[in-house]
């Protein structure tokens, strides 16, 4: 069976795939400098027989035919960009990028990615259609590699019925796989607030509007706008994460700058809450006195996954590892580019369990000290070529 000669495949390359993660632990890359790691990506493919095009500077995209390649077309996802994060990990591959690291498992996506692309290219006379194998950059930092991939045509020529993507959780336990039809992660988008007014002597509050005061007000108002104006059914969430003005403690500084984060599940709302974050602060700093410059980033889209696709995925998985091994995944509101994708294409977006509690394995992503059971990543892989071998979307 073809289940069967993947988990085989899956099992016998363990070491190899290891190997390959060590490596891409090691020399990790920023968001858009992924220079080596995609080069590092190229030799891999061509290693293994599967011919790739580069896109958006350092993003490759292989393309393996099985029998029947028209029958179908599947890509597969992965990201390939590490964070400015210092590793506090004593391990052997520990970062030697000094400042950046793997912080977030997309070594483990690399690599799973390419396993799964060296399992399907053994078996490609035992699966039909086509896989797309998507090695993106940029994942960590607007404006998403995903993006630059989708204009550049990387869900063209030939055109995906469905695209797949996994991410690590080191909360889950090895062997457990996480799914969830429709809404699954929020959008983020970034607030940058500039509140301006004439400066003075801080015993003197009445020679000015005060943007200490005026922008603490701020930050307790724009509570309200998720509080009493989103359907409290529907999660979203705005957080002020940085307040900076001022240098000592006798002067009245002119300018207080505010940075902050704002995410939503759903796009109508998302873009209604703009506005009202914009009219809010305007309005009530012009009525004390002050000026305001507000700058919204608009980041990426919510992650929503197709429902038909998240059914046929979830019970292909529930065949490959068994029933009991696969869960329903928890709504999050981080962000993922991944859902640039699933605005194009459906979209089904896993979680892969990495964390073993026995082995002290559990430090969270965008920690100095996460890491993963490795243990996990022929899993990863092997879940992953299935899926591309088998998965169908009608319609």
């Amino acid at each position: 069976m073809l289940k069967d000669r993947i988990q085989q495949l899956a099992s016998q390359y363990t070491s190899d795939f290891i190997a390959i993660r060590r490596h891409l632990h090691a020399y990790p890359e920023l968001s858009y400098r992924e220079f080596e790691t995609s080069k590092f990506i190229q030799q891999q493919l061509r290693h293994i027989g599967i011919p790739f095009e580069v896109k958006a500077t350092t993003g490759v995209v292989g393309l393996l035919k099985g029998r029947n390649p028209e029958r179908r077309v599947i890509a597969l996802r992965a990201d390939m960009d590490a964070l400015p994060i210092t590793e506090e990990n004593e391990i052997s591959y520990r970062s030697k990028h000094q400042g950046v690291m793997h912080a977030c498992g997309h070594d483990v996506h690399t690599t799973c990615l390419l396993g799964a692309a060296r399992i399907l290219y053994e078996l490609r006379e035992e699966w039909e259609g086509t896989v797309k194998f998507i090695f993106q950059p940029g994942e960590e930092r607007n404006p998403g590699g995903a993006s630059l991939l989708i204009k550049e045509g990387v869900l063209e020529n030939p055109r995906p019925s469905a695209i797949v993507g996994m991410h690590v959780h080191p909360q889950l336990e090895i062997g457990r796989y996480r799914f969830r039809g429709g809404k699954i992660m929020a959008s983020a988008d970034e607030l940058f607030i500039t509140v301006s007014s004439k400066g003075g002597h801080a015993a003197a509050p009445q020679e000015t509007a005060d943007p200490i005061l005026v922008a603490s007000q701020l930050v307790v108002a724009l509570q309200q706008i998720v509080s009493r104006n989103r359907n409290p059914f529907d999660p979203s969430v705005l957080s002020i994460t940085s307040f900076q003005g001022g240098h000592t403690t006798n002067v009245i500084p002119g300018e207080v700058k505010l940075m902050g984060t704002f995410r939503a599940m759903d796009e109508t709302w998302r873009f209604k809450a703009h506005e009202l974050i914009r009219k809010l602060s305007t309005e009530l700093v012009h009525s004390m006195g002050a000026e305001i410059d507000i700058k919204i980033d608009v980041g990426y889209p919510a992650v929503y996954n197709n429902e038909q696709l998240n059914a046929i995925a979830e019970a292909a998985a529930a065949e490959y590892a068994g029933k009991e091994n696969v869960e329903e995944s928890e709504l999050r509101m981080g962000a993922e580019d991944f859902g640039y994708y699933s605005q194009v294409i459906p979209g089904c977006f896993f979680r892969l369990g990495v964390g073993n509690k026995s082995r002290g394995i559990t430090s969270g992503v965008h920690t100095s000290t996460f890491n993963v059971d490795e243990d996990a990543i022929p899993l990863g892989a092997g879940m992953m070529a299935w899926l591309g071998a088998t998965i169908e979307v009608k319609g």
